[in-house]
């Protein structure tokens, strides 16, 4: 798709009686998204089953969603499998609980501390270099999200998983498809009591995600209790305070946690994923990385600092982020007299726009299906549209883990592309559509050692 789009036709799509649009939805969320912008425009009425919605595709509609959320809209109910996995976390709180509990995440993940946890970062990437060799084959996928969890669980929980890593990775992975699964289908639209074996493999991965958080929390609990100082996320969380001096609250804990663990390693881990896939299709820009990386760096690892110093390796992020962007729609629910460039939209309707589509747009970004990282060099000719980027989401419920989640990226990539090429064997084709974008198989590869 180019994102030739028509102008709004107020006109949406033809659906199936009780189903609406479901059926094409489900078969490929982000064709059926490219779909309507290229069809109907950029203001399009569709529905999902009896749900009534609205997909925006215009970066001004989308920016002025994100920010009205909290104030004339407010955020879904994404379903029971996001519920029973994220409970009532800051992701999915509203009104004066999502703010206190905002206010209570968000000093973890500012930039100065961000900054504490480069040094874990850099250590665990450079810890996965020395045990690669060369002509080794290895899978992609995997690799990335075993090194990103084992990140996340040492700034998390300022622990190790004791063997558990296997375990744990294979319970996200069963939550990733059955939250996929469940958005994409008639389940989404059932009561939380409705059993389907779906649900039975989510609440089982789900328990087995909920015993290893428990497990570090009691530790944790027991570390502040004889006074034992730590700088993780979670001994922070433990130690936030609200205005009137409470704590969280053990399920807020279990929670925060889950949201924290999730952003810092699903995230971060497809997002590596696509960006080998993206250098090894494109040579010139993986050799302009492996330029920069050495002579910014030589031989000496990244510190933190590097971050500002290597800007064609975040470049080549960013539009990593932009092409496979991992969290692939926001929607919202409008309320009474909720309005989007001047225009109404009815109470109770969702809206919704993606990120697929917003970032495959020729309008915003030449050349969409490109891979080009010189479109964010500042002041280039064809300079991408920062409005149409929001891999991130925005507005006040943008996500909180965004800065960490980029300097990880950076810095995991700087560590290891300076030391290998990793060549995948067969190209990988569209992502599976789950709670992020991710690979539908094994990303096979073969690994190329540059020194």
């Amino acid at each position: 798709m180019t994102g030739t789009v028509v102008s709004g036709t107020e006109q949406g799509p033809r659906g199936w009686p009780v189903l609406g649009n479901l059926p094409a939805f489900a078969r490929d969320p982000l064709g059926f998204f490219e779909d309507l912008r290229d069809r109907h425009g950029d203001w399009v009425p569709w529905a999902l089953g009896p749900q009534r919605n609205l997909l925006v595709s215009r970066p001004e509609h989308v920016v002025e969603l994100m920010g009205a959320v909290e104030d004339t809209f407010r955020p879904p109910e994404l379903g029971w499998a996001f519920r029973h996995l994220l409970g009532d976390g800051v992701v999915l709180s509203t009104g004066a609980d999502w703010r206190r509990k905002r206010a209570l995440v968000q000093p973890a993940v500012r930039p100065r501390q961000v900054k504490a946890y480069a040094a874990t970062m850099i250590d665990c990437a450079d810890a996965v270099a020395r045990g690669w060799r060369d002509g080794a084959r290895i899978d992609v996928q995997k690799e990335m999200a075993a090194l990103t969890q084992r990140i996340a669980v040492r700034t998390l929980f300022g622990t190790e998983t004791g063997g558990r890593e296997e375990a744990i990775g294979a319970a996200m992975a069963v939550a990733q498809r059955e939250l996929g699964a469940e958005l994409r289908g008639v389940t989404v639209f059932l009561p939380p009591w409705v059993p389907t074996p779906g649900r039975r493999r989510m609440r089982a991965a789900v328990a087995q995600l909920d015993e290893e958080i428990t497990r570090v929390i009691t530790a944790h609990r027991a570390a502040a209790a004889a006074g034992e100082e730590r700088e993780d996320l979670l001994s922070r969380l433990l130690a936030a305070r609200d205005e009137q001096g409470l704590p969280l609250t053990g399920k807020e804990l279990r929670d925060e946690s889950i949201t924290l663990y999730i952003g810092g390693h699903e995230t971060t881990s497809t997002t590596l994923t696509w960006a080998w896939q993206l250098l090894a299709r494109n040579p010139a820009a993986r050799e302009r990385l492996e330029e920069e990386l050495t002579e910014v760096l030589g031989d000496r690892l990244p510190g933190h600092d590097d971050y500002a110093r290597l800007p064609w390796t975040r470049q080549v992020v960013k539009e990593s982020l932009r092409l496979y962007p991992p969290i692939w729609l926001i929607t919202a629910i409008a309320g009474e007299g909720a309005t989007l460039g001047g225009r109404p939209v009815p109470a109770d309707t969702s809206v919704w726009c993606s990120q697929w589509s917003v970032h495959r747009d020729a309008r915003w970004f030449p050349d969409p299906d490109a891979f080009r990282p010189e479109r964010w060099t500042p002041g280039s000719e064809d300079q991408a549209d920062e409005r149409a980027w929001f891999p991130f989401g925005g507005g006040p419920r943008a996500c909180l883990g965004a800065r960490f989640a980029m300097v990880e990226a950076v810095l995991l990539l700087a560590v290891l592309a300076r030391r290998f090429r990793i060549e995948p064997e067969v190209p990988v084709g569209r992502p599976f559509t789950g709670l992020t974008l991710v690979p539908r198989g094994p990303v096979t590869a073969r690994l190329r050692s540059l020194r």
